[in-house]
């Protein structure tokens, strides 16, 4: 029998796969005939922190007249901005390139990258003073006039009662931002999305010793939003993997940010069955520790991440400040140039349980925790390479400098299901992404 081969890994027999992704995605049509159609689907109940309170429901409840089916960027915008929040379902047909005609496209008169080079090389420059306050005719403020114009095409802003669903096997966006920002109810289902490239990266030289490329836009941010579920959706850098980016002043020209950010106070997010892969700095919950923006957040950043696949990823995956996080039953795959998968971060509350870890070699146990700041964690029956591991122990054995303490302090109450952490590689590469719901 042939075997089946979930996003390049062998996981077993081609009709056990099958049928497991039917049992797992609810996609199966003989099973399920009457089953509620894709664009009209809401998140179950107790279906992690997305169901808490109201729901999340989207736009299942939109007349005729608000469902739109899109195959361009502009045609997907109008459809967001048409009927302000009143329920919407926005269908994408199609992979819809949001990059713009091309870099050149967006740079204002005046802006040359040579000479933004040669201004704020650090034999130039040097390493004491940032760029913020460069005037607007500066080399700097010429790239920030050029970042803007590029931003106010790459992002789409999505309004409250919406559903944004892929239809079929392809559908999804090159170098789009989505803006979940300051809404309620929101669902994105399968698509995948390309990871925007930024054209105008800024040069700070007081970022690390060295100085660093800093740059803008994730492919999806919920910022101050509420209620709102992503599910199999496929997150990755595509055609722009960091290995083919330049180095300038010796540094990558990093033109990269986040895969998903939830950020400013956002809260009651579900992230099921998706894929997160090829990318470094992955999802960001919270985004700061100063004292204004734990004002903001402390109390909020409630989310649950399941049933995802997180594969050749560096760090962040998440990355948690002041949230109360739930992530079980993922399956974390870890290649060369990783770093570290869980970042326990300032007041963070994390609940990491029933996943599965697959380590090349060479690479340790303890660092798929990595601390930034004292917050304890729960982190129970997890397994790794097939053995089950307490996460906690093995970090503080292998990283004696960074003692981690247990228990966070609350019991998740929102879930579905749980599957054995022994089969979670099975399940979550078979079902896991865009394309498989239909």
């Amino acid at each position: 029998m042939r075997t089946q081969i979930c996003h390049g890994r062998v996981i077993g027999a081609l009709a056990g796969c099958t049928a497991l992704v039917l049992a797992v995605t609810g996609t199966a049509q003989a099973a399920a005939p009457h089953r509620t159609a894709l664009d009209r689907q809401v998140l179950a109940a107790n279906d992690g922190w997305g169901s808490a309170g109201t729901g999340t429901t989207g736009g299942a409840a939109a007349d005729a007249a608000h469902v739109y089916t899109v195959t361009t960027w502009d045609d997907f915008k109008a459809a967001l901005a048409d009927g302000g929040s009143a329920p919407k379902i926005v269908r994408v047909v199609g992979t819809i390139d949001a990059d713009g005609p091309s870099c050149d496209s967006f740079a204002v008169p005046g802006y040359d990258f040579a000479a933004y080079l040669a201004t704020y090389s650090p034999e130039a420059w040097g390493h004491s003073t940032n760029l913020d306050n460069e005037p607007d005719d500066s080399p700097e403020g010429l790239r920030r006039a050029s970042q803007a114009q590029q931003d106010a095409y790459i992002k789409a802003y999505v309004p409250a009662n919406t559903t944004i669903v892929g239809i079929g096997k392809d559908a999804g966006f090159k170098g789009a931002s989505l803006q979940i920002k300051a809404v309620d109810n929101v669902i994105v289902r399968n698509l995948a999305f390309e990871s925007p490239l930024d054209c105008f990266p800024q040069w700070d030289p007081t970022d690390t010793a060295d100085g660093n490329w800093n740059s803008e836009y994730d492919s999806a941010v919920i910022y101050g939003a509420t209620h709102v579920w992503m599910d199999h959706d496929t997150f990755t850098d595509g055609d722009h993997p960091d290995s083919t980016l330049p180095y300038y002043f010796g540094r990558i020209y990093e033109q990269h940010d986040g895969e998903l950010d939830i950020v400013k106070g956002a809260d009651y997010v579900t992230a099921s069955w998706n894929v997160f892969e090829d990318h470094d700095k992955t999802i960001l919950i919270g985004n700061s520790d100063s004292a204004s923006t734990a004002a903001v957040d402390r109390g909020h950043l409630k989310v649950t991440f399941h049933h995802n696949l997180f594969a050749n990823l560096v760090e962040r995956a998440p990355r948690v400040r002041f949230g109360q996080v739930d992530s079980y039953n993922n399956h974390f795959v870890a290649e060369d140039g990783y770093g570290y998968s869980y970042g326990i971060g300032m007041e963070s509350q994390l609940v990491a349980e029933h996943n599965a870890f697959t380590l090349a070699d060479g690479i340790g146990a303890g660092t798929i925790l990595k601390k930034w700041k004292e917050a304890p964690l729960t982190a129970d029956d997890n397994y790794v390479n097939g053995a089950p591991t307490d996460l906690i122990a093995v970090h503080n054995t292998e990283v004696p400098g960074e003692i981690l303490q247990s228990g966070a302090g609350w019991t998740p109450t929102l879930r579905t299901r749980i599957d054995p952490a022994q089969a979670v590689p099975r399940i979550v590469d078979c079902g896991a992404g865009a394309g498989r719901l239909r």
